[in-house]
């Protein structure tokens, strides 16, 4: 990584706690992407992988920007394509400590009813086991699952992390505050249907949200049917300025800040 720069959990700034930058929609304009989003205020993106064949590709990406970190993990969806030795890879990738996350990991039972749930429990189960042997946070991708999630949550501990695109009740969100986690808000407060979301931000702890923008899926309610990308993610913390009555500069301290503390200091 070139010039990298760790900041304090003093430091303000925005950090985009969820992106896929690696994705084939970003080849022929990644640069300018990065640059929109700078000059929008963004400090830090957070690149997860998503099945070992993108392990290099965000590890080069994070080498090449200094303002970009990666984690490793083997998305629910991609299970079902993950080889025998796929968890022997990820172990030896997060053995090298390049890594901020183990993520993003987890379940999705939305997906075709979740007919492989068995194989997901496993996969998930065994990477929560890296997570907790390597000390990292998870990065959790959480579809229509959120009690099985937790289930295993508690059976395998992890120093915490982020439950990412949250859309689970209060009750459930305070499950995860207790156990050490942050939830993270981004394009779906941008619709006035999704009250649920939007109370949640409104009310949850401030010390428990994180901002990300899952680019370059899930669009903000003026993006409809066009690439989700990074730049938004100032207009997120407006929102969530908005619907919490503080100033946006207090929503992005507070959401980096949080960014920083779940990442142990190592963005």
């Amino acid at each position: 990584m070139t010039g990298a720069v760790r900041v304090s959990v003093d430091t303000p700034m925005l950090v985009d706690t969820h992106i896929h930058l690696d994705a084939d929609e970003f080849e022929h304009d990644r640069e300018a992407v990065l640059a929109s989003a700078r000059s929008a205020g963004i400090a830090r993106f957070v690149v997860p992988g998503v099945e070992v064949a993108n392990f290099d590709r965000v590890a080069a990406l994070a080498a090449a920007h200094s303002d970009i970190r990666h984690a490793y993990g083997i998305h629910p969806l991609y299970v079902d394509a993950a080889g025998p030795d796929d968890l022997a890879i990820l172990e030896d990738h997060l053995s090298n400590g390049d890594a901020i996350a183990v993520g993003e990991i987890g379940l999705d039972f939305f997906v075709d009813g979740g007919r492989n749930r068995d194989r997901q429990e496993q996969f998930y189960v065994a990477q929560l086991k890296l997570a907790r042997r390597f000390d990292l946070p998870v990065i959790l991708h959480v579809r229509r699952a959120v009690d099985a999630i937790l289930k295993h949550l508690r059976r395998v501990r992890v120093r915490g992390g982020i439950a990412h695109a949250f859309n689970g009740s209060r009750q459930q969100a305070d499950v995860f505050i207790a156990m050490g986690f942050k939830l993270g808000f981004g394009g779906a407060m941008s619709f006035d249907g999704s009250r649920r979301i939007r109370a949640l931000a409104a009310t949850l702890p401030l010390d428990a949200v994180v901002l990300e923008t899952d680019a370059p899926d899930m669009p903000p309610a003026w993006a409809q049917g066009r690439r989700n990308e990074p730049c938004n993610l100032s207009h997120y913390a407006r929102i969530l300025a908005d619907l919490r009555g503080i100033s946006v500069d207090e929503a992005s301290a507070a959401t980096g800040r949080n960014a920083i503390s779940v990442f142990a200091g190592k963005l």
